[in-house]
């Protein structure tokens, strides 16, 4: 075996939904070289081992997006991940799985039907009026298309929607690939439907503001879209447009400001009383866990003891400075 190659195992999920009970994973071994791609080790199993193993490839080229899976629970585009830093990062044994395990249909092929419902709750388009017979083209400037933010780079490929803890647990979230589709167009100047779908996303249950901030959706982004960036964005506009209602959630957004603006610091204790009120009592059982913990201190905090940042007028100066709006 030359240096540029290396035998590896393929741990592959396979399921048929007309057939099988139960899904189960079944092991291919391989010889792997320096350039190969996932999907050339997809295409090595259905045309070297298996005739039946299923996945759904076409364009070849990182541009329909129709390739997505994931590899020992990493999402990747198969045509566009190189093998072998796989195999650097994770040893061995790759473990190929559908982007969704409840959503399969057959092995890595999945019913994405929820996906693209919610790409197109978001109306994913622009909404103007255009003279019929137009003699010139509606050009952007520069500084138009930069403030997309790359979002019309998005192939909908699914990685980083189904990348998103939230959507495992629930099945009203939108998801940050819609969310990236509104930005996209809500941010477009030639639009007249950007107040729609502000509101869209900012319902509580489906909108941004039960993104709990972890970034898988720009991890798992093969197109370096960010989602998160775009989800940030919607938050600020629901604000600048009067859109944003006195909730939880925005109240919880207010108490990072206030925080910070008090001390300099963010006062953890402090933000879930402002943002919750009475409705805190409801977290006391998780708050007992947390005392016993250490991470809570319940005695500090009736004190107000909370520290001063030493920088804190330079850090207020920054807030007034960057701040757009009131919160």
């Amino acid at each position: 075996m030359s240096s540029n190659k290396k035998t590896i195992t393929i741990k592959a999920f396979r399921f048929n939904a007309e057939t099988d009970y139960l899904p189960y994973y079944k092991k291919y071994e391989m010889e792997v070289g320096k350039d190969e791609l996932i999907l050339d080790l997809l295409n090595r199993i259905k045309w070297e081992h298996d005739g039946s193993f299923s996945y759904r490839r076409s364009c070849r080229h990182g541009i329909c997006g129709a390739c997505g899976i994931k590899v020992n629970g990493k999402a990747v585009l198969s045509c566009k991940q190189n093998a072998m830093e796989l195999v650097e990062m994770f040893g061995d044994e790759l473990v190929f799985e559908p982007q969704s395990q409840k959503r399969a249909v057959k092995d890595m092929i999945i019913d994405k039907g929820d996906f693209w419902e919610k790409h197109a709750a978001v109306k994913p388009y622009l909404e103007a009026d255009v003279d019929p017979h137009p003699t010139t083209e509606n050009i952007m400037s520069k500084a138009q298309v930069a403030n997309l933010l790359d979002a019309d780079y998005c192939i909908q490929c699914g990685s980083c929607h189904y990348a998103c803890p939230v959507i495992e647990i629930n099945e009203d979230y939108l998801g940050p690939a819609a969310f990236a589709a509104a930005y996209r167009f809500t941010a477009d100047g030639r639009d007249n439907a950007g107040k729609e779908r502000l509101e869209i996303t900012a319902e509580l249950g489906s909108g941004v503001w039960d993104c709990v901030k972890c970034f898988e959706c720009a991890e798992a982004c093969p197109k370096d879209v960010n989602p998160i960036q775009k989800i940030t964005r919607l938050h600020n506009m629901q604000f600048e447009q009067g859109v944003a209602e006195r909730n939880v959630a925005t109240k919880h957004a207010e108490g990072f400001v206030r925080s910070i603006k008090k001390f300099g610091y963010l006062d953890e204790q402090d933000i879930v009383l402002y943002s919750e009120g009475l409705g805190v009592v409801k977290h006391l059982s998780e708050a007992l866990k947390m005392i016993k913990a250490g991470k809570v201190h319940p005695f500090d905090f009736a004190k107000k003891k909370m520290p001063k940042s030493k920088n804190l007028d330079e850090i207020k100066k920054l807030i007034e400075i960057s701040q757009k709006n009131e919160l």
